[in-house]
């Protein structure tokens, strides 16, 4: 009779934490997805920034060739 009681106080646990165990992997699929567009944006950054760099450079190079 106690494991009936026990098995059926662990269903009970378990129904009371699953929404809040649900909302934290909810939320945790959020960040984890918001962590991901920003590494992605972090990137795009890092492109845009070394092909500015080149291209500056190519046009002092340009600039330095032609130069009289």
């Amino acid at each position: 009779m106690t494991d009936d009681a026990e098995d059926k106080n662990a269903d009970e646990q378990d129904r009371e934490q699953g929404p809040e165990e649900e909302q934290d992997q909810g939320q945790e699929q959020r960040l984890l997805a918001l962590e991901k567009q920003r590494e992605r944006y972090v990137w795009y950054y890092l492109a845009y920034f070394l092909f500015g760099i080149h291209l500056v450079a190519f046009v002092m190079i340009y600039a330095v060739k032609h130069a009289k």
